[in-house]
């Protein structure tokens, strides 16, 4: 992985942020397309929102890319440039949290401060048999305080480094090597038959299941599209005219929708594609359905929307599920 042995704290903080919610397969090429076009934070700060929300596109969970450029600027104008260089300072910065700003502390600048990822919350747990919920306020203290104590403070970065590929190698969620694990004579899991049942993440997350119906308005060969800027999912992407249901609905009843809602009206509009429908699972939403284009007769009269051509919709970011119709439309 191309951050091992980092100490540039801005690409250790790249990678960190890029690897929140993302698989270490999946985020490498990110990270590596980051470092290339802006290989020192001034770079990264003095770039438009919109060039690099396209650049994140596809990694999902887009608060992240938001708060990548937040610090990024912050950094650049009231730092010089220079990254905090203190535990303190470094978790005081947008969308870093204590297992971040441990990280980067220890990595970057080699101080004494444990990092708890999941690979580490497993191991703990297992390796002390600790049955208490990693998920809650109670747990997150009584792991961090063991983690702290085992922590080498001579060589923090290392043994951060350690612990968290020994979870990810060995004392993997599923299938763990344990019979070649060094600690299994001391695994109060493996002793006790347990391993399977540790760590205890708590209560599951409830899965949100919605409906949304994109309605690709087309006018003289132009796309209406518009920006998400409310709190939800793919905030500050961009994406067509949305219908949101919560059922499945036919095209028909979704025509009617839009009529009373007067965003087509009545002869002044043709139905010219309807997708299959697909799906995305989200970490706490399914979400159903379908793109309808329509050719539309007259311009819409709205401000919220701006009027796009085919070839200039590849330059804005749209989330996964709508980049899957925009295949179809080219």
């Amino acid at each position: 992985m191309p951050w091992k042995g980092e100490k540039d704290p801005y690409k250790i903080w790249l990678s960190e942020i890029i690897l929140q919610q993302t698989r270490v397969e999946q985020g490498m090429s990110y990270y590596q397309k980051f470092v290339q076009q802006f290989p020192v934070i001034q770079q990264l700060a003095r770039v438009s929102d919109k060039k690099v929300f396209k650049l994140w596109e596809g990694l999902g969970y887009y608060t992240r890319c938001k708060n990548l450029l937040e610090t990024a600027r912050f950094i650049s104008k009231n730092k010089k440039g220079v990254f905090p260089n203190t535990y303190e300072e470094i978790l005081q910065l947008k969308g870093v949290g204590t297992y971040t700003a441990a990280a980067i502390a220890s990595f970057a600048y080699n101080l004494p401060h444990a990092v708890l990822d999941g690979n580490v919350f497993r191991v703990l747990a297992r390796v002390f048999g600790i049955g208490k919920e990693i998920d809650s306020t109670e747990g997150k203290k009584y792991f961090n305080q063991i983690a702290q104590e085992l922590l080498d403070k001579k060589n923090p970065g290392n043994y951060n480094q350690a612990l968290m590929d020994f979870g990810a190698i060995v004392c993997k969620p599923i299938a763990p090597l344990c019979l070649v694990c060094p600690f299994q004579k001391h695994c109060m899991a493996y002793i006790n038959n347990a391993v399977s049942k540790l760590p205890n993440k708590g209560k599951k997350l409830k899965i949100k299941t919605r409906w949304f119906y994109f309605l690709a308005l087309k006018y003289k060969n132009k796309f209406y599209i518009r920006q998400r800027v409310e709190k939800d999912i793919w905030r500050n992407l961009f994406e067509f005219n949305l219908i949101e249901k919560a059922k499945e609905n036919s095209t028909a009843q979704i025509i009617n929708t839009a009529k009373r809602n007067e965003i087509i009206e009545k002869g002044f509009y043709d139905v010219e594609l309807v997708s299959p429908k697909q799906h995305q699972q989200l970490s706490h939403q399914k979400i159903y359905g379908r793109l309808i284009k329509i050719k539309l007769l007259k311009p819409l009269l709205t401000k919220e929307m701006i009027l796009v051509s085919k070839k200039q919709l590849t330059q804005y970011a749209f989330p996964k599920f709508i980049n899957d119709y925009l295949k179809q439309l080219q």
